[in-house]
């Protein structure tokens, strides 16, 4: 077993990469393991010195939400010739470490995969040059590796998302939304310049969270010669149908058909020559990588730390070197060689202009997104076929606003009517429906949704009963509805459970009808995420970090107060995400001991130097030991060592605009969605169903078992995977390795 475990960062930095850090050496602590920091990459094990420092439990306090990495990094030449290597053996092995966790990108880990291949070789010529002994050899016959991913590129074959690319979204995101505002107020086209450079992935779901009119990527260059003709005509289309601002987003290694570059700049001269106007450009650069990291790239960092440690304790000497990455929102061990293999082949296919095989190489929701962003930026739909059977398919919101839920029905009016459907936006919820607030969409009804929080179509939490049914059975029949979409949390879902088993009395009611999970509290059956609550995520997190500066100047506990009705997501991942020492949940309950174990532990910690402590309580985790009680409990006990403020977030949480993982899932859900009530249409059925992602995949569940997968009581699901999660949080939290 691995004695002593060396971590180091390594190329191009990226935001979640200090959250990794301190996972890994906080796990590799409690779990009795000596842990060394190797500074400024593979530059620092070369140079050894003061570079490869021992670390301790609060080495890693106070940088979960800190953006770079604090141990830093560098790119070393000196590394990647044998001789270099050499040298680092050395210091390895004079340090005592027999396991090296590597956060980099493909460069990075090729460099430890080639490290790890040479080892006995490099320990061999250290013998015998005399630099070791062969008892020190004998001691360190083979160096473990694991690697964790980190590129803002997310360029990285066989993991759904690397460290550091969310972020990057959010930031590219924010760009935009900012651009677009002014864009559209002088009736500008801008260009817009990400990171990319063999990976379009930032630009394309930067394009289809921003509702960009025009992306390009290295994998799928324009597919016509006059690309610049087409694109300066799709522009002009949509300034004919109304649209004020146009916005291009190219991945800076976007070519044409013939490999060649295609530049901002060059993009900029073509439009500006076939529409004579001035058009402005923005690279956004480095502002992509900068800056702290968003709710996801801490929680999945953290989990990837945790991983890794686990991963090199239990790996034997004849094990392959693995990479730590995420496969259907899971954690998983991927074969490095075999990695680094295919994503260099994404590269080499798009070298050789093979433009087929390198799409074919991307994952099937790459594929997915650049099929549907191509619909999304039409300027109008395509014209309907005469002979087609055209359906009347309703869009409405439910429930409590969540962010998301714009761009959800954005994607669905306007996928529906390139299908050539007459679709029909419901206003104000389930009592719209009963009031028949109906009309008919067009495209640019919705134009700007894919960026706005709240509900433009408007939302009520109004569950309708008794005669309510009867009005919405008789708004179906005049509007001649042949399938409804629901976009909504707790109400939507139990109203369509409700209008399912009135089918007997309701006969307009035997149509298809599907939910679309969209609530902050994620408390919905059948789904691991629901739209809205990675905002919510976000928001938390923003306020959290405030709230910690605040208290920089003074000894102080904080109890902040979340949403999530008895559902504890967004407390425990929040928790996660800030590093809050204790979570408060509904699931587990609270007892006064728990909170007589807290104060103690708030007390130790205070008299030992600490300046801050931060508690995280759902607010409904007990109904007697409320927020205000647990202040007045911990100030009355804490006295003279420390002083006790609450923070209830309330409502920040639902507001703001969707962040970049719920407009990309609410646009995906929703096609899928569609998809769902055309083929139950056109199948002469009418099945009702929620949509949800559970292991990466999408289900689709009948109706018809929602009661039997709910805690009715609790309106939470019976199976909440975020649970299992429980143990690490409380791990990371403690105030030391021996913390029980």
């Amino acid at each position: 077993m691995t004695k002593r475990i060396g971590i180091l960062t390594s190329g191009g930095d990226a935001q979640g990469m200090n959250a990794a850090v301190r996972s890994v050496v906080r796990t590799a602590l409690y779990k009795g393991v000596e842990v060394y920091a190797v500074y400024e990459g593979y530059q620092g094990l070369v140079d050894d010195g003061d570079y490869i420092r021992k670390m301790d439990w609060d080495s890693v306090g106070g940088i979960l939400q800190l953006g770079g990495t604090i141990i830093g990094t560098a790119r070393s030449d000196a590394f990647f010739m044998r001789e270099g290597r050499r040298t680092a053996a050395k210091n390895l092995i004079h340090a005592g470490i027999d396991g090296l966790i590597v956060i980099g990108g493909d460069g990075s880990l090729t460099g430890a995969n080639i490290f790890r291949q040479e080892w006995s070789g490099l320990v061999a010529e250290l013998v015998e040059s005399g630099e070791i002994s062969a008892e020190q050899a004998q001691a360190y016959p083979n160096l473990s590796i694991v690697g964790l991913v980190g590129s803002i590129d997310n360029d990285f074959s066989g993991t759904d998302i690397t460290i550091g690319t969310d972020t990057a979204l959010h930031r590219i995101t924010e760009a935009v939304d900012a651009i677009t505002s002014t864009a559209a107020s002088h009736q500008r086209t801008f260009v817009v310049k990400v990171m990319g450079r063999n990976c379009g992935y930032l630009a394309l779901m930067g394009a289809l969270a921003c509702g960009a009119d025009w992306v390009l990527i290295p994998e799928s260059p324009p597919d016509v010669d006059n690309w610049q003709d087409v694109l300066a005509e799709r522009l002009k289309a949509g300034r004919k149908a109304g649209r004020r601002d146009s916005i291009v987003i190219l991945a800076e290694g976007a070519r044409d058909r013939d490999g060649k570059y295609i530049g901002s700049s060059d993009v900029q001269r073509a439009l500006e020559e076939r529409l004579g106007e001035e058009v402005r450009v923005t690279v956004l650069g480095h502002v992509q990588r900068g800056g702290r990291p968003s709710a996801y790239d801490r929680i999945l960092s953290t989990l990837m730390g945790y991983e890794a440690v686990n991963t090199i304790l239990s790996a034997k000497p004849d094990d392959e070197p693995v990479v730590i990455g995420i496969r259907n929102n899971r954690m998983t061990r991927l074969s490095l060689t075999e990695s680094i293999g295919k994503t260099q082949a994404v590269a080499e296919a798009i070298e050789a202009k093979d433009y087929e095989r390198a799409m074919s190489l991307r994952s099937s929701s790459f594929k997915d997104a650049f099929k549907t962003f191509k619909t999304m930026v039409r300027a109008l739909p395509h014209p309907v076929e005469a002979e087609k059977k055209r359906l009347r398919i309703a869009v409405m919101n439910a429930g409590a606003p969540a962010p998301g839920m714009n761009t959800a029905s954005r994607a669905a009016i306007r996928l529906g009517l390139d299908m050539g459907h007459i679709m029909l936006g419901v206003h104000n919820g389930f009592e719209g429906l009963i009031h028949g607030e109906v009309e008919g969409m067009d495209w640019m009804s919705v134009s700007g949704w894919a960026t706005r929080g709240g509900s433009v179509l408007g939302t009520t939490r109004h569950i309708p009963k008794g005669r309510d049914l009867y009005s919405i059975a008789r708004v179906i029949e005049d509007f001649r509805i042949d399938a409804l979409l629901i976009i909504g949390g707790w109400t939507a879902y139990e109203t369509c459970f409700n209008m399912l088993k009135e089918r007997p009395n309701f006969p307009s009611f035997n149509i298809p009808m599907i939910c679309l999970p969209a609530s902050i509290n994620n408390n919905l059956p059948g789904s691991e995420f629901s739209i809205g609550a990675d905002t919510a995520l976000n928001s938390i997190v923003d306020a959290v970090d405030k709230i910690k500066q605040s208290a920089v100047a003074t000894r102080r506990c904080f109890v902040v107060e979340v949403m999530g009705h008895y559902c504890g997501y967004l407390a425990l991942m929040g928790g996660i995400a800030t590093g809050a020492e204790r979570v408060y949940l509904h699931e587990e309950g609270v007892k006064l001991h728990d909170l007589q174990v807290d104060v103690e532990k708030l007390l130790r910690g205070f008299r030992s130097g600490k300046r801050l402590g931060l508690m995280i309580r759902n607010e409904y985790a007990n109904p007697v030991y409320t927020t205000e009680f647990m202040c007045s409990l911990f100030e009355e006990e804490g006295r003279d060592v420390f002083d006790v403020r609450p923070a209830i977030l309330g409502h920040l949480q639902q507001g703001g605009d969707p962040s970049p993982f719920d407009r990309i899932q609410a646009t995906r859900l929703a096609s899928l969605c569609l998809d769902y009530l055309i083929g139950q249409c056109n199948a002469g059925e009418y099945n009702s169903a929620f949509i949800g992602m559970q292991n990466g995949h999408i289900h689709f569940h009948d109706m018809r078992d929602f009661d039997r997968m709910i805690q009715a009581e609790f309106q939470r699901p019976k199976d909440q995977w975020w649970l299992g999660l429980k143990g690490i949080a409380d791990l990371l939290a403690a105030s030391g390795p021996t913390d029980e």
